[in-house]
């Protein structure tokens, strides 16, 4: 596909088929997204991906069975792949201790940033993993995570990393996708959104 195809036609998937992922597919996709711009390229980017039994084990803490029963896209569960994308805000104060970041002060503490570049260069490498898994004819639904502290210890997710958000992956069932609350809110015009010269 051409890029302005991929972004045009990504959506976001809540009705997965149970069809494996192969684990090369996926790790083609993060080294695509590893591409994406990273302060002094610090790439404090990572992710935990679960595949197989893994994949019920997260559910079983971030979504018990028990509150199911209710839910409206009852084939997110069918996901093969689970990826929860995390950032490492150490690995930035590290990077400008360096010789030749030193001289920013940003190496210091977390507060001497103007903004969480960790947080935002991890949002750039998890948009481009989406497009990647787009342009490879797979869905994909990047949501709010729950229970983190049930998941930090039942995957060993270290204390210094946090977790931006959980992406599940794989083949959507194209008959079964439903889109969500938000889907029929107008998208802004450009001239909405660009303001030039002054504000």
């Amino acid at each position: 596909m051409q890029f302005a195809d991929v972004v045009r036609s990504r959506r976001m998937t809540r009705s997965f088929s149970a069809e494996p992922v192969e684990p090369s597919v996926i790790d083609e996709c993060v080294s695509l997204a590893s591409r994406a711009p990273s302060a002094g390229k610090t790439q404090g980017w990572s992710m935990l991906v679960l595949e197989g039994d893994d994949t019920n084990r997260y559910w079983d803490v971030a979504f018990p069975t028990e509150r199911r029963a209710s839910f409206a896209f009852p084939e997110l569960f069918s996901a093969p792949v689970i990826a929860l994308s995390m950032t490492d805000p150490t690995a930035y104060l590290d990077r400008y201790s360096e010789p030749d970041k030193e001289h920013t002060g940003l190496g210091h503490e977390r507060t001497s940033w103007p903004a969480p570049y960790w947080t935002i260069d991890a949002s750039f490498a998890t948009m481009t993993f989406l497009l990647a898994l787009e342009d490879r004819g797979l869905g994909a639904l990047f949501f709010a995570h729950a229970n983190e502290a049930g998941l930090r210890d039942a995957f060993g997710i270290p204390d210094h990393l946090e977790v931006l958000g959980t992406i599940a992956c794989g083949y959507p069932k194209a008959a079964a996708q439903t889109s969500g609350r938000s889907a029929s809110r107008r998208r802004h015009e450009v001239s909405e959104i660009i303001h030039r010269s002054r504000w």
